[in-house]
């Protein structure tokens, strides 16, 4: 048994797309045309860190209490954890590439942490070791 996707809702498929593929060095499984449930078009937008088996499905918002979500669909918290092996050489790297830290780096007895925020608006922790 394995977790295999989780969902964040985005504004539009193509910024998160870029996000996820280009700023944070994901994988673009899968992008084909779908239907909603009572018949409209979207999109089956799957991306995923390399090497892992869970994937991230962008869901484009449908409606206003999902577009109410994007960006908080964990209350605030953070609610996704990217584990890296070399966590100031990611760090640098994604900040060259524009990406909003809401924390500085610091050290917790679990690793190295700072949080940053998704195209949506998500937090996430970078983590990586001590």
């Amino acid at each position: 048994m394995h977790l295999e996707l989780v969902a964040i809702v985005v504004a539009e498929y193509d910024p998160a797309i870029e996000f996820f593929v280009k700023v944070l060095g994901f994988e673009l499984v899968e992008d084909v045309p779908s239907l909603t449930n009572d018949g409209r078009p979207k999109r089956w937008v799957v991306v995923r860190p390399p090497g892992a088996q869970t994937g991230i499905l962008l869901a484009r918002a449908d409606g206003h209490r999902q577009t109410d979500a994007i960006g908080d669909q964990v209350a605030g918290r953070v609610g996704f954890f990217l584990r890296v092996d070399d966590f100031q050489a990611e760090y640098a790297r994604l900040v060259a590439a524009g990406v909003e830290f809401v924390t500085q780096p610091r050290s917790e007895p679990y690793g190295r942490v700072a949080v940053f925020l998704d195209v949506a608006g998500n937090r996430w922790d970078l983590l990586g070791p001590a």
